[in-house]
């Protein structure tokens, strides 16, 4: 049996042992219904407690400011939507054309009730700079939403001088931080951020939960009816084994981050000397200020679709452009956005490296390429 080399852990991550056994007791034994009054759903309660507390500390927030969802995707349309429908005046939205379409598809929807959405344009690195946003903004503008780490090519982008420009003019800033939580220090205070959206399973915690940190005093719509939980903002019965592993989770990879950063770093540099060395024309996407791990390769006159493929078969797991799109084999809006050349454009793979994986795992990702390209 081929060994497997997972390498793309911006599409999802490896359960922590550690979040998993903590998730087992509300599994399985302390299944109680954190709502309900009697004893036997008190440790379900305290669970939530506990790791609203953590999840908070993490992020320097306020454990009431956190508000469990399904994940990064729910959360995203929450702030859009909430936002927009808790605004009479119709004011604008900003986003820009490189967001998840999570983001995308949630200000799309709000365009068709009449609510004006403005994007802004990237670099040829990625970044949606404060000038860019200076440009737009006006004072009838109700929401910035720029991400913290773009999911194809990993730019990390000036959020806290963007939340700043935003709130000169009376706006809310939300930020999708799904690839950036758990792998680079966010402070929501320090940034100035109101909403940011997270998604366990980025940071080596359960699928299927999240979060949407939501500061003190932002207006906001509810996002789902019924019962009260989460201060009534978003009824259903929480999922406290899941909110237990992803509060473990963060925690966990928040307290080795550095130590993570650094290894990944070293996988970084080795994959990328080796290929400048193989002499093969690629170019690398993304800028210089990238979170660690992330590697969006072009190969020119390549063809990114059948690389996977080819590289599936030799048990390596890649994606092309956004995991969120990959059944489609044209270029990726983020691609188009920051204006690669379609001879590049098309021969694009992206390797998420994750703290599992080793430098042994990087060289034979490397060898693998070559033997495709190069035969």
């Amino acid at each position: 049996m081929k060994q497997l080399i997972y390498a793309d852990n911006a599409a999802t991550t490896k359960l922590d042992a550690d979040a998993f056994e903590a998730m087992k007791p509300f599994l399985l034994d302390e299944y109680g219904n954190a709502s309900q009054p009697y004893s036997f759903s008190r440790s379900a309660k305290e669970a939530l407690k506990r790791a609203r507390e953590t999840i908070a500390s993490c992020i320097n927030a306020e454990p009431d400011e956190i508000f469990f969802t399904s994940g990064g995707t729910e959360s995203d349309n929450w702030a859009i939507k909430g936002s927009a429908f808790s605004d009479a005046d119709f004011r604008t939205t900003i986003t820009s054309r490189i967001e998840h379409h999570a983001v995308l598809n949630s200000c799309l929807a709000i365009e068709r009730m009449q609510y004006p959405v403005t994007y802004l344009r990237a670099t040829q690195d990625g970044v949606i700079t404060p000038t860019e946003l200076e440009s737009v903004i006006n004072n009838p503008t109700r929401l910035v939403s720029v991400m913290l780490v773009n999911n194809e090519i990993g730019t990390i982008q000036p959020v806290k001088e963007l939340c700043a420009i935003a709130h000169a003019y009376g706006a809310v800033f939300h930020t999708d931080a799904v690839q950036a939580l758990g792998h680079i220090p966010v402070d929501v205070r320090d940034f100035g951020i109101d909403m940011l959206s997270a998604s366990a399973h980025k940071f080596n915690g359960p699928k299927g939960i999240g979060f949407l940190y939501i500061r003190k005093g932002t207006a906001i719509t509810s996002y789902a009816d019924g019962g009260a939980q989460e201060r009534g903002l978003r009824a259903g019965t929480e999922n406290v084994a899941s909110i237990v592993g992803m509060a473990v989770s963060l925690k966990k990879n928040c307290e080795t981050m550095e130590a993570n950063a650094a290894h990944l770093k070293s996988l970084d540099e080795a994959i990328v000397t080796a290929l400048d060395e193989s002499g093969i024309d690629y170019q690398r996407n993304g800028g210089k200020n990238r979170v660690p791990g992330s590697i969006s390769l072009s190969f020119k006159d390549a063809d990114g679709e059948a690389l996977l493929h080819r590289l599936d078969l030799m048990g390596i797991c890649v994606s092309t452009g956004s995991a969120c799109d990959s059944v489609n084999t044209q270029v990726s809006h983020v691609l188009q956005a920051i204006g690669l050349p379609a001879e590049y454009a098309i021969g694009t793979i992206r390797i998420s490296l994750g703290k599992n994986n080793t430098l042994e795992e990087a060289h034979a990702i490397v060898k693998a390429i070559q033997r495709i390209l190069q035969g």
